[in-house]
């Protein structure tokens, strides 16, 4: 099967999973949204990575173990890929909308501006805060630029910390993004963790990951000191981030006020912003073009599967395990310090930290004491963010390399391992406090 086979019909799929996924009330409109969904997983099959075949696989394999021996693991598989691919879709969307603003442009171009201290942080908290609507677009848009300048200038110490500051950057999304993937598969695997909880205690490790960055970069020559543009980024700056804070403000009061899950209030609020841009650009161009969706097979097969096989792992494993198990009370938080390098690890070895994800939510959350449930969170929040900023395998670290020429390898090792060890062992720490019974 080719990779561009049936483009148009995985399109119209996609939406309509994404259309029946939002349809809560439905009947069984979980079923139909996952039928939907992988229907548009296989049609795409050529373009499909070898991790996205294998989950298709497992999901056929334990979806026929779970009818056969507990079909209600079945049930809540459903339900966890219809939020997850309905709000990958969404974020998706989003992505394609906001990429076409002329303000993106100008942002872009601001963060190459002024001394290396501070174009350094402009860079990396840019890059995070692009990565809150745009997630691993937002790595794209900035690392183009960076391999232009390498084209233009060649190799040098401000390209090569720019490079760190990007994948940086969107290491510290899933710490703290209320639209992260990370945070909503966390909260949605992990029953009783209170999402805004994990996002207060995310946040300012996430800064501090971001900040230590400075600590961890190379020294620039006076003479390799960009001159600051004079294009003004200050409204588009400030519009980009009025759109992220009222997509965040939407998901906050549909999840407090309107008592819908973490994850449907931020697709619903997804769906509101994505729904505006479209009437804008309707408006100003004088006509609207719905974005294809037909290339998105990848990520709902990695992100949409591994939440339907952890609704299916962790019904088997309480099962197994039994309603009353549970570990000594000084046994959790020694296991909360081996999760973030767990993520790092197994990313090192090429497993998708979704993977991982997915494992230590679906198995450790129902298990896991109430009191010690921010622990677990923030455990696995981190873990993916170090992950997917200092390994070699992650989606952006290829990124960059495709955009940047900088080898994944270097870019993650040569550059970051010190820096990802600190960060692991610092949260280690933290995720051990928190898991503490008191």
């Amino acid at each position: 099967m080719k990779p561009d086979s049936f483009s148009l019909l995985r399109s119209v799929l996609a939406y309509a999973g994404l259309l029946v996924g939002v349809s809560v009330f439905l009947p069984g409109h979980t079923y139909l949204a996952v039928l939907l969904m992988i229907s548009a997983i296989v049609l795409g099959w050529g373009n499909l990575r070898m991790v996205g075949r294998v989950i298709v696989l497992l999901i056929v394999v334990l979806a026929g173990v779970a009818l056969a021996l507990e079909p209600k693991a079945v049930e809540q598989a459903a339900s966890n890929m219809t939020r997850i691919g309905s709000l990958i879709i969404t974020v998706m969307l989003l992505s394609a909308v906001l990429s076409q603003s002329d303000d993106l442009k100008v942002i872009s171009r601001s963060l190459f501006g002024g001394r290396a201290v501070f174009r350094y942080f402009g860079m990396t908290s840019g890059t995070a805060l692009l990565s809150v609507p745009l997630n691993f677009g937002a790595v794209g848009v900035i690392a183009t630029m960076i391999g232009l300048q390498v084209k233009e200038q060649g190799d040098s110490a401000s390209a090569r910390n720019a490079a760190r500051a990007v994948v940086r950057g969107f290491g510290a999304s899933p710490m703290a993004s209320p639209l992260s993937i990370a945070i909503v598969m966390t909260v949605t695997l992990v029953p009783g963790l209170s999402s805004w909880k994990l996002i207060a205690l995310g946040l300012p490790f996430a800064i501090l990951y971001l900040l230590g960055g400075l600590l961890a970069r190379e020294d620039e020559p006076v003479r390799e000191l960009a001159d600051a543009t004079n294009e003004s980024a200050l409204f588009p700056w400030l519009r980009f981030i009025g759109i992220i804070g009222s997509i965040c403000v939407g998901a906050f009061l549909l999840n407090s006020q309107g008592s819908l899950p973490y994850s449907q209030s931020v697709t619903f609020s997804c769906l509101a912003a994505v729904a505006i841009g479209l009437l804008y650009r309707r408006v100003k161009d004088g006509r609207v073009a719905l974005p294809s969706l037909s290339m998105i097979n990848n990520e709902l097969a990695i992100m949409g599967g591994s939440a339907f096989l952890g609704g299916i792992i962790g019904t088997f494993a309480l099962g197994w395990l039994g309603m009353d198990f549970s570990l000594p009370s000084w046994a959790y938080p020694m296991v909360a310090m081996a999760v973030p390098w767990l993520f790092f690890i197994g990313g090192s070895v090429g497993v998708n930290p979704i993977i991982s994800g997915t494992l230590s939510g679906s198995i450790l959350g129902p298990i896991w004491p109430s009191y010690g449930l921010l622990g677990l969170g923030l455990g696995i929040i981190v873990g993916w963010g170090v992950t997917i900023a200092g390994t070699p395998y992650s989606a952006n670290s290829l990124l960059l390399e495709r955009c940047t020429g900088y080898k994944a390898h270097t870019a993650s090792y040569e550059w970051s391992l010190k820096f990802s060890m600190v960060a692991l062992g610092a949260a280690s720490v933290v995720c051990a406090v928190f898991t503490l019974p008191f």
